[in-house]
């Protein structure tokens, strides 16, 4: 496993750059159980879903950018956020598409597509290829593995790889 990705993160001045070397984390079970609760690590450490129409952040309507729950990596832009209907968050691409990778998942009788945050694996739902314009496809994320952030805010989501 490589000991850093590519990814787009977010500068002191909150421009998003990139993609830039940053260092992979990795921890143990007992240390992610640490730092999360027990709902966020069952689903993002896990594999776990979370009940459609249950998400803290399915109907959130601000302006922002939403990361992983785990390290912090930006992930979508509510920018490309839209209704889906399905109970879930969902997005029509990452803030870049680095900062997501992709597995196939096979479990529960079917064949779909997982991602995962590409700096620490965070698992953060599926991906499917029914969403809206322009690219056809639907992140439909769980809300237990994102942190929002406002858009006022974002130089809070400052990387050290990002420099000054």
């Amino acid at each position: 496993m490589p000991q850093s990705v590519q990814v787009k993160v977010f500068n002191f001045r909150g421009e998003l750059v990139g993609p830039i070397a940053s260092p992979r984390v990795v921890k143990s079970d007992a240390e992610w159980k640490k730092q999360l609760t027990p709902e966020q690590y069952q689903i993002a450490r896990a594999k776990g879903t979370e009940a459609a129409f249950c998400g803290n952040l399915l109907d959130n309507k601000m302006e922002g950018v939403y990361s992983c729950i785990c390290c912090g990596l930006p992930l979508f832009s509510s920018d490309s956020k839209f209704n889906s209907g399905t109970g879930w968050p969902s997005f029509f691409q990452p803030v870049g598409k680095e900062n997501v990778i992709e597995h196939v998942d096979n479990t529960h009788g079917m064949v779909r597509t997982e991602i995962l945050c590409a700096r620490c694996d965070c698992h953060l739902g599926h991906v499917f290829d029914d969403g809206p314009r322009p690219t056809g496809l639907r992140f439909c994320v769980n809300s237990e593995s994102l942190k929002f952030t406002p858009k006022d805010k974002l130089a809070d989501l400052s990387d050290p790889a990002a420099g000054k």
